[in-house]
């Protein structure tokens, strides 16, 4: 079974984790540590450019999805975040990319940077435009309504079964807060969803309210970027190097 074999199986399975590695070496920690498959996180890409999310482009993410990759033996999923152009031939242009260079899957999303969600219909057709080159490819669809300011859950409902309908495999609103609003979404639309995990609720609950998967986005780029700043400061303010004795041994993962 080849890895987009692999990945659209666990979405036919058991509820999952999906954690998003950052660079190679987080990518072979996680698959150390057991988990099935990972997702590439933008934010956390553009971190280790210097870089804010969205500063990035399509050429650099696909050299960083080929390094992800074959990092691991694992199914990668791809952040294309709009597809790097707001044209339908856009975003089937960046999953035709992301999957000649090894991705299993990835997501576009109906925001653009310009500062705008695309209206349904236009955001329908980019999906439809992306679906039809997603040939053993996960293609999850993204409606981006609770992270960009219009936390609207009928529009956020009507757009992802406009996705599914296009030919999306998953889907995908981030910034769902409770588990009321997860499985509302989740009893609406009959493809997997995918789930932005929140500290205040588990996987159990998560995966009770319906979700097929969870992500955590960029959320353990800015964990292991907290224990670099913790630690730098009790060196800087206070010439404190105990910080250190904390680290790993890097043969045990890589």
């Amino acid at each position: 079974m080849g890895k987009a074999e692999a990945f659209q199986a666990l979405h036919a399975g058991e509820p999952f984790v999906i954690p998003n590695p950052w660079d190679a070496g987080s990518a072979k920690v996680l698959a150390r540590l057991g988990f099935k498959a990972l997702a590439t996180t933008s934010s956390g890409f553009a971190f280790t450019l210097g870089r804010r999310d969205g500063d990035v482009t399509l050429d650099e993410v696909i050299a960083h999805t080929a390094l992800v990759d074959r990092a691991t033996e694992l199914p990668v999923s791809v952040d294309l975040e709009n597809g790097y152009g707001p044209e339908p031939e856009d975003a089937a242009l960046a999953v035709a990319r992301a999957a000649d260079a090894g991705a299993a899957g990835g997501s576009i999303e109906d925001y653009d940077a310009s500062g705008r969600l695309y209206d349904i219909g236009h955001a329908t057709e980019r999906v439809a435009a992306a679906a039809e080159n997603a040939v053993s490819f996960v293609l999850t669809a993204r409606a981006e309504n609770h992270i960009r300011g219009n936390p609207n859950l009928d529009d956020t409902i009507e757009r992802l079964l406009a996705y599914e309908q296009v030919g999306a495999d998953v889907l995908y609103a981030p910034g769902l807060a409770t588990a009321d609003e997860i499985r509302t979404v989740c009893s609406e639309v009959s493809k997997p969803v995918n789930v932005l995990a929140r500290p205040n609720l588990t996987f159990e609950e998560i995966a009770a309210a319906g979700a097929q998967r969870v992500s955590v986005g960029g959320a353990l780029t800015w964990v292991s970027v907290a224990g670099l700043v913790s630690a730098a400061e009790q060196i800087r303010d206070r010439g404190d190097f105990s910080a250190l004795a904390g680290g790993v041994k890097i043969d045990e993962w890589l």
